[in-house]
């Protein structure tokens, strides 16, 4: 009787879920082209564009500083950027090397490898965050309490859950050569249209009108909220209904992607 190599089915899910999830960690944080443009990227936005006008009220009469609003925006650039560009020029990378075709010979669970990928990204945008907040603390002298911090912190993180779906849906939509310029030309734009680098009220009318159907929008006015500078009247439970959305309409996206990239490669 000859023996067939079968997937594990009883296999504990969340120890290998945690040393799938470690070594996917690592192996991004030793990729300087990914850790340290995803760490440094917003804090360098941060002194570029924030720091010399941390202190000045974000408009005339205003209780916040821009200092605080540009704090809010860099961590959401900063996490979406880690999710969108990083992770997702990395997964078409990696399909470019087939390292998706090695992993499929292997007895690891799709789901896992998914899910570990994704708690990699979460684990850098983490840090970009908390290097983000020292970086204007101490240079900016941004002043936040302690439930900001925290409601800025957690409400970034989860904003990042959508941009993951779109993310994966890019890296396998996308081509290794093709990926950096898709991705740009999608992410950028739409940060600057969502008011992330200057508030919207100078930026053309015509942006104004599109900006509230983009998602980094809904995502910006949570995080804003956080540090009280959100810019419009609309209530947060209407924000989050838009991330929710966002984040059914991504991972489906993906969803359609990645059976799209296998059906090409084993039918």
């Amino acid at each position: 009787m000859s023996a067939v190599a079968t997937r594990p089915t009883t296999a504990p899910v969340l120890p290998m879920l945690a040393r799938q999830s470690y070594a996917e960690f690592i192996k991004l944080f030793r990729v300087p082209a990914f850790s340290a443009t995803s760490i440094v990227l917003p804090s360098m936005f941060y002194a570029f564009i924030g720091l010399g006008q941390a202190s000045e009220p974000l408009f005339p009469g205003s209780h916040v500083t821009f200092g605080q609003y540009f704090l809010a925006s860099m961590a959401l650039y900063g996490v979406a950027n880690v999710m969108v560009l990083g992770f997702g020029i990395s997964l078409a990378n990696e399909r470019g090397q087939k390292q998706d075709l090695l992993m499929k010979s292997t007895p690891l669970p799709a789901p896992i490898y998914f899910a570990a990928k994704a708690l990699s990204a979460l684990a850098i945008a983490l840090i970009a965050i908390v290097v983000l907040g020292l970086f204007a603390a101490v240079a900016a002298h941004v002043q936040l309490t302690t439930g900001q911090w925290g409601t800025l912190g957690l409400r970034a993180m989860l904003c990042s859950i959508p941009f993951i779906g779109l993310g994966f849906a890019l890296g396998y939509v996308a081509g290794p050569n093709s990926a950096p310029a898709v991705t740009n030309l999608i992410y950028l734009p739409t940060a600057f249209a969502s008011g992330l680098f200057f508030p919207l009220r100078l930026l053309p009318h015509f942006l104004q009108n599109v900006a509230p159907y983009l998602p980094l929008y809904r995502a910006a006015q949570l995080v804003w909220d956080s540090v009280g500078a959100r810019t419009e009247g609309g209530s947060i439970s209407t924000d989050w209904l838009y991330m929710a959305a966002y984040a059914v309409g991504f991972f489906l996206l993906a969803f359609w992607a990645y059976r799209r990239d296998q059906g090409k490669k084993f039918n």
